[in-house]
């Protein structure tokens, strides 16, 4: 089966560069970056889990961003590859978690590990950690991967602490007489964030057990939701396992339309 099935679209836009202009560490696991500038007042803003590539300066000041192409699609992945190591930016997928177009801003939040969880810290994170108030970055629009179903006004929704953004951004731009659940695993109390969200959307937190594999819990709590009729409109995301199994689930337990689950393994634990 494969991992995902989210859709991409290119915006007019193309690549965007921005500054990063703050940084803050909002709860144990999670930092949000806020990056701004000129360039970012005319993003296609679309809401939901609008998602888009990531290019981090790991070469610091020598990173070179003029050379990406305005377009991550296969050729521009193939241009990319043929930049010079040295000084090319690490590219990463993530989520808008806020726009602001009147203050030409857009806040990023990431998932970072301590020091001592070397094996899952990544580049995305240590740069994150860092609070790199100051440093240039550039993005590539690539579109919302949630797609609701015509029809359907129940949504079910399940993802890890590297999906929450999608989720609650997702949640935050429902119509306001949606129904459904939302599940959201975290790895700490302190990391769940106010949700804005349908009255008639449960939000189901899941603090894991630190004994459990990631998106286990989450995916448990999915298969415990109470029965319901009529079409849905699904997301899933995060770790992979929770993401592949979540849809195994809807659409061979639940009888929902392979079409009517959106799913992505965001990453893969070891």
């Amino acid at each position: 089966m494969a991992a995902q099935n989210i859709a991409v679209t290119h915006a007019d836009t193309g690549l965007v560069t921005a500054e990063v202009v703050a940084a803050e560490r909002i709860s144990p696991n999670m930092v949000r970056v806020t990056v701004g500038g000129d360039e970012i007042a005319d993003w296609r803003n679309l809401g939901f889990d609008q998602w888009f590539r990531l290019a981090l300066p790991v070469a610091g000041a020598d990173t070179r961003f003029d050379r990406l192409a305005e377009r991550f699609d296969t050729r521009g992945y193939l241009r990319y590859l043929s930049l010079p190591k040295a000084t090319r930016p690490v590219i990463r997928n993530y989520t808008v978690r806020a726009f602001r177009p009147a203050a030409s801003e857009l806040d990023i939040d990431f998932v970072v590990h301590g020091s001592g969880d070397p094996e899952h810290a990544g580049v995305a994170g240590p740069w994150a950690s860092s609070l790199p108030v100051g440093q240039r970055v550039a993005l590539i629009d690539q579109g919302c991967g949630y797609r609701p179903v015509d029809g359907a006004d129940r949504v079910v929704l399940a993802g890890d602490e590297s999906a929450m953004p999608a989720v609650l951004g997702i949640l935050r731009d429902l119509p306001a007489d949606a129904t459904g659940h939302a599940v959201i695993e975290v790895p700490h109390a302190d990391d769940r964030q106010a949700v804005a969200a349908p009255a008639d959307v449960d939000v189901h937190w899941i603090v894991r057990d630190p004994g459990s594999a990631p998106g286990a819990e989450a995916l448990d709590a999915l298969r415990g939701l109470p029965e319901w009729s009529g079409p849905v409109s699904a997301f899933v995301a995060g770790e992979q396992k929770l993401a592949t199994g979540g849809r195994r689930h809807l659409v061979n337990d639940r009888g929902v339309a392979k079409s009517a689950v959106d799913f992505c393994g965001y990453w893969r634990a070891r």
